[in-house]
């Protein structure tokens, strides 16, 4: 009978304490993931990334701490640990959407393209790839050696192009130049010398692709045309020009090495200008899936079959740093130099030596937009006096360009751009500046 009585009155008390130790210990709880989120938007994530790490044994497998500790983690470049975090969200949420993306994030961010595209369409689609970028695929690539999760691969584009060029054979705009000889009169330029303007339509196609021998070697190759025609009184600077490389990548953790061949031609008018031949040597290294280092060296011997007099061996070496930011900008700089050697005896005033620097980055705008920026400034400072202006030619030659990127659907791309050229010379038939204006529509497969 007591005991009936003691169970009555005692035990819903118990219940009650019991109870409200619980929700003090949730409630304790998600005050530590509420501190640890507070702690990454300030800036803190290593810190609140540790205050949850001391956690993770016992709490590991709650939704909201491991959305918590996936967010401090990949914020402080823990990405393994971020994507050990979200895959125990999502799968104890198998439908959450916000779990995918964000499991999307980290596993691009340690560049397993393998499990992105094992991700649901929408969630690739809401994921910013990290190599859309338009400056950062004509600056740094890679053969696609995590595209095809470490399998062959081969890659193309074809790309179609309209636009307006203020000066197709880079020229100078005023025809009275400065003689050389004090007291006589200015040299007068033939028209056609002059800076000339024309529309014009151009095309291009690719090719690349890695052939793998084992997990450390593999073969890659690059092919490369295009053609421009301008309309009009400027159709006699239409150009073609054919590119490729065939080489040997070894690989190693983060660390890429590769060594290509390369050749090159180049037709004016119908014409063969110029063909190019030589060795380029490439070091990648891979931080992260967000930040990567390519350092170059090359030497090409450059020759003009009808003007042997210009001959010359291009010889450049160069370094770069690529970062692709958590919101999807992306942004590069790079810094190169070395020398063009003339090859014929007494031809010092045909070469230079050379230093550049680069830089660029994109802005996403929406999801289907961005906006990128590039800047390059060369200075080139020749070998002797230029036999006809009594001058040592100097050339600081600048350009900027700036663009948008649609995508209208993937494997699509679709740029409007406009750049601008300034080559300030003390050589007054090399001093130009130059303005141009295209859009291109480019369909990768």
């Amino acid at each position: 009978m007591y005991l009936r009585i003691w169970s009555r009155r005692v035990l819903p008390w118990c219940a009650v304490l019991v109870w409200g130790g619980g929700l003090s210990c949730a409630a304790r709880a998600d005050e530590l993931v509420q501190q640890a989120l507070a702690l990454v938007q300030q800036g803190q994530a290593l810190q609140a990334f540790r205050l949850l790490d001391a956690q993770e044994a016992q709490r590991a497998g709650d939704p909201a701490f491991d959305a918590a500790m996936g967010d401090a983690a990949h914020a402080a470049g823990q990405y393994t640990r971020a994507i050990m975090a979200r895959e125990r969200w999502l799968a104890a949420q198998p439908g959450n959407m916000e779990a995918q993306v964000a499991l999307g994030q980290s596993l691009q961010a340690v560049g397993d393209r393998r499990g992105v595209m094992a991700l649901p369409a929408p969630v690739q689609a809401a994921l910013i790839p990290v190599d859309a970028g338009h400056t950062l695929d004509q600056f740094l690539y890679s053969y696609d050696r995590l595209d095809a999760g470490g399998r062959s691969s081969l890659k193309g584009y074809l790309e179609l192009g309209v636009g307006h060029d203020s000066n197709a054979n880079a020229a100078p705009v005023v025809g009275d130049l400065q003689s050389p000889v004090p007291g006589t009169p200015a040299w007068a330029l033939l028209p056609e010398a002059l800076a000339t303007s024309g529309n014009y339509v151009v095309a291009q196609a690719g090719l690349r692709g890695r052939a793998v021998l084992n997990a450390r070697w593999s073969v890659v190759s690059t092919a490369v045309g295009a053609a421009r025609h301008y309309g009009g009184g400027a159709d006699r600077f239409d150009h073609t020009a054919l590119d490729g490389t065939l080489g040997l990548a070894w690989r190693a953790e983060r660390h890429e090495l590769i060594a290509s061949g390369q050749g090159s031609y180049y037709a004016l008018d119908g014409t063969r200008l110029r063909t190019m031949g030589g060795v380029l040597g490439e070091w990648i290294y891979r931080i992260d899936g967000f930040r990567q280092w390519g350092s170059f060296v090359q030497v090409l011997d450059v020759r003009y079959p009808d003007q042997p007099l210009r001959n010359v061996r291009r010889s450049v070496v160069g370094t770069s740093y690529s970062h692709l930011f958590r919101n999807g900008s992306s942004a590069y700089g790079g810094v190169y130099g070395g020398q063009e050697r003339a090859q014929a005896s007494g031809a010092d005033a045909l070469g230079h030596r050379l230093w550049g620097l680069r830089a660029g980055g994109q802005w996403p705008l929406a999801p289907q937009w961005s906006v990128f920026a590039s800047a390059d400034w060369e200075h080139r400072r020749y070998g002797g006096q230029d036999p006809f202006f009594a001058v040592t030619r100097t050339d600081r030659q600048a350009q900027v360009a700036l663009g948008l990127n649609w995508t209208p659907s993937p494997g699509w791309r679709v740029t409007p751009q406009w750049a601008f050229t300034r080559n300030a010379s003390t050589l007054p038939i090399t001093d130009y500046e130059r303005r141009v204006f295209s859009i291109t529509v480019r369909r990768e497969f």
